[in-house]
């Protein structure tokens, strides 16, 4: 078993930066893949960034490419999501996910996932 806490969302004007952290518990962390997801008010939740779990491959929403940067630690098992120049539209609760996954996209194969943190960017 798996648990994800996500840590370091809050209201920041458009342009600024956030940093997401999530911290893991269980020694399995290092062997799963893990996703940063998003679901705005009226909107169903989508993929952000995806990492493998050792890093070597990721995947970034169009939305986002160059914006943010996800990594991860597993010595440390914890995984960050750097957000820069952020804009109104990236207003969401971002999910925290983790699984044993063939497709880094794939919502679906991600079996643990986090309770949320809100990031509000206001325009």
């Amino acid at each position: 078993q798996v648990q994800l806490v996500e840590s370091g969302g809050g209201l920041v004007q458009a342009g600024g930066s956030l940093r997401l952290s999530c911290a893991a518990s269980g020694r399995t962390f290092r062997w799963y893949a893990m996703g940063w997801f998003r679901q705005a008010p009226g909107k169903e939740r989508e993929i952000v960034a995806a990492i493998s779990w050792d890093g070597g491959s990721t995947y970034y929403a169009d939305s986002v490419k160059g914006r943010f940067t996800i990594s991860r630690d597993n010595a440390k098992n914890t995984m960050s999501l750097q957000m820069n120049s952020l804009k109104p539209e990236d207003t969401a609760v971002y999910y925290c996910a983790g699984g044993t996954v063939a497709d880094l996209r794939a919502q679906n194969e991600y079996g643990y996932w986090g309770q949320g943190a809100q990031v509000t960017v206001s325009s």
